[in-house]
């Protein structure tokens, strides 16, 4: 069922608990959930104080940790993918991923467990909103902008040398704390770089998509690496610098074709006033191409320092027709079409213009002809003393 319909289990699900109703406990997610996670409520050590957010594999709430009497975020999981058994791996493999990273610009977990028969983790509360709110409300400046951008690109680069990648970066899953530095969260669709042996399957495509890369997009999971994040941050400072998303449409599908087969808008023509460097910049996260991104996310925040402190950038511009032979790549039929019609234009028009060289040539020479013959005649009436006789008319003056 879609995650944004909660509470509602697919057939097979439906049958499972059906089946285990009278042949022992029953199945979590599907014959009985769980006990209904509410506010006020109590989750082992936690007592559950609000909700915070809610997604589309958990939820996150405030809570108080009883025995430390401190304030932490709580996520657990939603109650209709217990039934799931990838989804369940996935939310304990985000905890463990998560847990690994200890940044000033990644949100730390405290600890993981399990309450009847729910997965939980802990992790530290951030007092703020998120980047998606706060874009929402007020335009930043290019360099406020590029400012978060470097400290995010800085901290996920951290994760990738720790071997772990993010795969869904957007703004709503950072969160601008009370000092207004970036914190990176959400790891739920975080991958082991060294491990091959993914909950991912190729051809299964996970994320947001307008933040996705090509190769995401694309289902490729085997092409997905580091480069794929930096494509995601740049569609986060693309919003940041011209008020919305490089690719969005009205069904995700639509926008996962845009990601495939489009190339941004150019982020001046959406703000006019921004910096040529900035736009280089975010740019070249946008490529198609991995081999065309910053090969690092360290490259990207190494390039936003420099932009920042008025240094020359390591980013090129890309030229018209180095554009166009791109656009010819992505769309092989459209231009192959359209070469096939410019070069039947192009016989068509050297086919007239022969046509009327040739025309005008043997103008000439009849002309050139009746004045021969004119000559010649003249020559022979001075011979002959008949001084009477008359040029042809259609040499006349030639």
């Amino acid at each position: 069922m879609p995650a944004t319909v909660p509470g509602l289990l697919c057939p097979a699900c439906a049958l499972r608990g059906a089946l285990a109703a009278g042949n022992g406990p029953p199945v979590p997610g599907a014959g009985g959930h769980p006990s209904v996670v509410r506010p006020g409520s109590r989750s082992g050590d936690y007592e559950l104080v609000a909700e915070l957010a809610r997604g589309g594999m958990g939820v996150v709430y405030r809570a108080r940790q009883i025995s430390l009497n401190r304030i932490v975020a709580v996520k657990l999981i939603r109650p209709e993918r217990l039934a799931r058994p990838d989804d369940v791996r996935r939310f304990q493999f985000e905890a463990m991923a998560a847990a690994q990273l200890r940044h000033p610009n990644i949100v730390s977990v405290h600890e993981a467990g399990e309450w009847e028969g729910q997965p939980y983790f802990s992790m530290e509360f951030v007092a703020g909103r998120s980047l998606a709110e706060v874009v929402r409300e007020q335009a930043l400046s290019p360099f406020k902008a590029a400012t978060l951008v470097k400290a995010v690109a800085e901290a996920i680069h951290y994760a990738h040398a720790h071997g772990i990648l993010h795969r869904d970066l957007k703004p709503s899953n950072i969160l601008i704390d009370t000092e207004g530095r970036p914190r990176v969260t959400d790891f739920g669709l975080a991958k082991v770089l060294a491990d091959e042996s993914a909950i991912t399957l190729t051809g299964e495509v996970l994320g947001s998509p307008s933040y996705m890369a090509p190769e995401q997009a694309g289902g490729r999971s085997h092409q997905v690496d580091a480069r794929t994040d930096v494509y995601a941050l740049g569609a986060i400072l693309y919003e940041l610098l011209g008020g919305r998303a490089p690719f969005r449409a009205e069904t995700s599908l639509a926008t996962l074709k845009l990601v495939l087969e489009t190339a941004p808008v150019a982020p001046r023509l959406l703000n006019p006033r921004l910096p040529r460097d900035l736009e280089t910049i975010c740019l070249q996260c946008l490529e198609k191409d991995p081999a065309r991104r910053y090969p690092s996310a360290q490259g990207l925040a190494d390039d936003l320092g420099r932009f920042l402190v008025y240094q020359p950038i390591r980013a090129r511009p890309v030229r018209p027709p180095e554009k166009l032979w791109r656009w010819c790549q992505r769309k092989p039929v459209v231009a192959a079409l359209g070469a096939g019609l410019v070069l039947a234009l192009g016989l068509g028009l050297a086919g007239v213009t022969w046509q009327w060289r040739r025309a005008e040539s043997e103008r000439r020479l009849q002309r050139w002809n009746l004045y021969a013959s004119d000559m010649k005649a003249a020559q022979v009436a001075l011979k002959e003393n008949n001084r009477g006789l008359e040029p042809d008319p259609g040499v006349a003056g030639h």
